[in-house]
């Protein structure tokens, strides 16, 4: 019970912390943070520092509990006789112990979360935003890059064009489409990508295909049925992406 009891406190501590930087994050990994052990640890502890401070003074307003330190020393100490005190003292305010940490996890969870939207909604993580530096999610570049979350809303495209070549039989194919989403691996990789309006031709008709002599896009491309186009991302020579933006030509009645 000695060393048991202090780890406990100590988990329950900082766990507020670790769930905060956790939904906070944009990480496209799925599989283990490989950032360094160090900077968790800080970003967890600093962030579990911040929620206590906060939910004690709302404990002092609203239920007027205030902390005792006293309570916390003898719970985290290795003396058998301190720890059953303090014990019996958190059993004597027990509902509001468990109020305190059930209510301080859920908003740790819920408050990042909201955060996180927000700040994608408004684009304030954008590269030209004056705090955009800040509010970027550095773990998240093919985000960045599929998504055109690094314009303004004013700029930001109306969908986004891949051209990917892929080698078939030792033959370049060349394919262009739209993209629909993106999905990656567990490691933050890009995985594949889901097109519509998909259009094919050889890299050779460049060369020397008879439908390339008319100099027409018609000509050089011939569209591949169906409603959706999966392409892997490990299949792939190159990618290109373009961002494009529909306007409405002069004259012309917006509404059309």
């Amino acid at each position: 019970m000695n060393i048991a009891l202090p780890a406990l406190i100590a988990f329950l501590l900082l766990l507020p912390g670790f769930i905060f930087r956790t939904r906070l994050k944009r990480a496209e990994r799925t599989s283990l943070d490989f950032s360094p052990f160090g900077q968790i640890v800080a970003e967890a502890v600093l962030w579990s520092f911040v929620a206590h401070l906060l939910w004690l003074a709302l404990s002092d307003i609203v239920f007027s509990q205030r902390f005792q330190p006293l309570v916390l020393m003898r719970l985290l100490s290795a003396a058998p006789l301190s720890q059953a005190d303090a014990t019996v003292a958190v059993a004597a305010n027990f509902a509001w112990v468990a109020t305190y940490f059930g209510s301080l996890f859920v908003a740790s969870f819920l408050v990042p979360t909201m955060v996180r939207a927000t700040i994608s909604r408004f684009r304030l993580d954008r590269s030209s935003a004056p705090w955009g530096s800040v509010f970027r999610f550095h773990d998240a570049p093919w985000y960045y890059l599929l998504t055109g979350a690094d314009f303004t809303e004013e700029e930001a495209p109306d969908f986004i064009v891949i051209s990917a070549i892929v080698e078939m039989a030792k033959e370049a194919v060349l394919y262009v489409g739209v993209l629909s989403e993106f999905f990656v691996d567990a490691d933050g990789q890009l995985d594949r990508l889901v097109l519509q309006g998909v259009s094919r031709r050889p890299i050779a008709a460049d060369k020397n295909g008879a439908d390339a002599d008319d100099g027409s896009e018609s000509g050089r491309f011939y569209e591949v049925d169906g409603d959706s186009f999966v392409l892997r991302y490990s299949e792939t020579v190159t990618l290109n992406v373009q961002y494009v933006k529909l306007t409405a030509e002069e004259g012309a009645d917006p509404a059309i």
